[in-house]
């Protein structure tokens, strides 16, 4: 498959390069064959078959990454219940979206669930514990919708972390009511990573204050 660029919409720096299917096209397809001709990137697909292209993060928001994901990778060691995975894991939604957190954690429960052949590739599964991080060129009211839709599809706990004005937003399954938390040096979680804390001070300092 050749993809030509009347199925392409461009953005500015930071936004996503979006490519639509054609009418018709086999949605799975699709995805992978773009998956191949862009090795490497971060890939994203909604429910309409319509595919993103993630622009590269700055230093700033790939050193908040790592921290997160170092953090939430020691707890779940400890914890042993389940597998804290980066931001490059890709889940494959009940209708047939595939996203990928900054963050999140699932249940040994759910991985035996899968083959061992399936656990190898893209997870068909919902996650139970969800980090979305808003780098400064993301727009905070789409990172919502993205957290709308993971707990729709049944995410227990999602949390949803602005640096720049220092807040996390909560969502969970137990609480119909977002919460929102401002400037914090940690936050604990509940279920389903009950006693997993992030400690948010190295996420709060910029790059910029070296």
């Amino acid at each position: 498959m050749t993809i030509v660029t009347e199925r392409m919409m461009y953005a500015e720096y930071g936004r996503s390069l979006i490519i639509r299917p054609a009418d018709g096209e086999d949605t799975d397809l699709f995805f992978d064959e773009i998956c191949e001709q862009f090795d490497n990137k971060k890939i994203e697909q909604d429910s309409e078959g319509n595919v993103y292209i993630m622009a590269p993060t700055g230093g700033e928001s790939s050193d908040q990454n790592s921290e997160i994901t170092l953090q939430l990778r020691l707890w779940a060691k400890q914890d042993g219940r389940g597998r804290a995975l980066d931001s490059n894991a890709l889940f494959i939604l009940p209708d047939g979206s595939k996203r990928s957190p900054d963050g999140s954690w699932v249940s040994n429960e759910k991985i035996r669930a899968l083959s061992k052949a399936n656990r190898l590739k893209f997870l068909r599964l919902v996650p139970e514990f969800v980090i979305e991080l808003k780098s400064p060129s993301d727009k905070l009211p789409e990172l919502k919708r993205k957290m709308e839709e993971w707990m729709r599809h049944g995410v227990q706990l999602g949390w949803l972390i602005d640096p720049a004005k220092r807040q996390v937003f909560v969502y969970s399954r137990a609480v119909p009511e977002v919460a929102v938390f401002a400037d914090v040096a940690s936050i604990v979680a509940g279920e389903p990573v009950n006693g997993f804390r992030l400690d948010l001070k190295p996420i709060w300092s910029s790059l910029a204050d070296l």
